[in-house]
């Protein structure tokens, strides 16, 4: 294991340095050494590395200048001080300002032992932290992947047949139907469960953004990559890598993810080094593939390794029976999170909720929830309280697809008040894409605000 760990010596002493980097090549680390302050920011700035033992007075840069940087530019590097056995009180200063330990001249072989052991131990418990970090702020809600309905019964159960194998999964699904829902359960069923469940959708980034976040990036390897980054794909070692929309990752990039799924290893961004990866793969699309590749969009190999095995998500036009449930739970858990006193949905409101299309589906059920408590004024919802949504909809069907789409697209600004980074997520296309129809389509955006018999219409900003 010690050959994955790179360690930087910088002493302007020759016989110290030369004596240090000498050891720990010996013990099999990948070690440089630095005669000064300058040498070694120049170093770091070309390379990253995990361990600093950094010498306090030199002429040139001196230690404690070297340490801000690091602890500045550098955050993931440990930064040990070393210094004469009369300044250890400067070497504690040192610690205050980020240092994580000290080394004192002359010191022992059995002493660098026992230091390298500790920085080993918690340099592990801090990447351990970060997977952590990410599992936590990717938490699936498993209770609202809910329905009592024959259609999602079925589903609950090929998810328990599906979970039991590493095979690749492919969902299948309209916007908001709860994908990523589904591919959470799948791993939380699985024996994977205990590994982290890394998300990205592959619709919100450019193509160099997602190929970064993918791969990761090595120090350098384009302007402003100043320090290494980890990509999805190595933060998924031993768990789940969820790929959301990948009917959007570009061509060159589908070569790549293809190289992946066969050879099991991949390199950074920028970096020559093979790193190997262990990971489920489950993808999620709304976009009919099929099609996809027929016009050249979509590479046929890469469909095939995907689609090992294929889940159809229903649409909640298709489940109409579980909408009561969704809405009060949803109801339950914004009435907890507002502190409203709204404890629950009058029966015509329920009715008019299973009459709507729901062309946003769960998602857009959840967002007229939300719309309808915060607005609420009685202890029940009532029908009036989601009028807005047959006011948007003009309880009429669009007869051509632009229609709708417009339609759809302005109905789902409306829902998120224009913020045009929820809305995008809701709709599953990039804000790119996103702008692009809100021009095509001349969109504006609009609050009315109805008191009485008074209306006021007021121009929005757009985020």
């Amino acid at each position: 294991m010690s050959g994955r760990w790179k360690l930087l010596v910088v002493d302007d002493e020759m016989i110290v340095r030369e004596s240090l980097v000498d050891w720990f090549m010996k013990s099999g680390y990948d070690v440089e050494g630095a005669d000064g302050g300058r040498a070694a920011l120049d170093m770091m700035d070309k390379k990253d590395y995990d361990f600093i033992f950094l010498d306090i007075k030199m002429p040139d840069v001196d230690g404690f200048q070297v340490l801000d940087n690091v602890k500045k530019n550098y955050p993931n590097s440990m930064v040990v001080m070393i210094t004469a056995y009369g300044s250890i009180e400067t070497a504690v200063d040192a610690m205050k300002r980020g240092a994580c330990d000290y080394l004192t001249k002359p010191f022992e072989p059995g002493d660098l032992v026992a230091l390298l052991e500790r920085l080993l131990q918690h340099k592990k418990i801090l990447e351990e932290n970060v997977i952590l970090r990410e599992q936590v702020a990717s938490r699936m809600r498993c209770d609202d992947l809910l329905g009592a309905s024959h259609c999602m019964q079925q589903l609950f159960k090929l998810i328990e047949q599906v979970a039991t194998f590493d095979s690749p999964v492919l969902l299948r699904g309209e916007t908001g139907t709860g994908k990523e829902l589904v591919a959470k359960a799948i791993h939380a069923t699985s024996e994977r469960c205990i590994g982290p469940f890394i998300p990205i959708n592959c619709g919100g980034f450019t193509e160099t953004l997602l190929e970064s976040e993918l791969f990761g990036h090595e120090s350098g390897a384009f302007t402003g990559a100043r320090g290494a980054k980890k990509g999805r794909l190595e933060m998924a070692e031993g768990g789940t890598l969820f790929l959301d929309e990948i009917g959007e990752i570009p061509l060159k990039m589908q070569i790549d993810l293809l190289r992946v799924l066969q050879e099991k290893t991949f390199h950074r961004v920028g970096g020559t080094a093979k790193i190997p990866v262990d990971f489920r793969l489950i993808c999620a699309t709304h976009r009919d593939l099929a099609k996809e590749i027929e016009r050249g969009a979509f590479r046929q190999d890469l469909y095939y390794r995907l689609n090992v095995i294929e889940l159809e998500i229903p649409p909640l036009r298709a489940r109409i029976d579980d909408i009561p449930v969704l809405a009060q739970h949803f109801l339950e858990r914004l009435r907890k999170e507002t502190n409203k006193p709204v404890v629950g949905i009058h029966p015509q409101a329920i009715n008019a909720l299973k009459n709507y299309p729901w062309p946003g589906n769960v998602r857009e059920l959840e967002n007229a929830v939300e719309r309808a408590v915060v607005l609420a004024k009685g202890r029940y919802l009532t029908k009036d309280d989601f009028a807005f949504l047959f006011r948007s909809s003009a309880q009429d069907i669009p007869q051509s697809l632009r229609e709708n789409e417009k339609q759809h697209i302005e109905r789902i600004l409306n829902l998120y008040g224009w913020n045009i980074s929820k809305a995008a997520q809701a709709l599953e296309i990039s804000r790119v894409t996103l702008h692009s129809k809100i021009r095509h389509y001349n969109l504006s955006a609009t609050v009315n605000m109805t008191g009485g018999s008074k209306s006021l219409t007021s121009r929005k900003s757009v985020r």
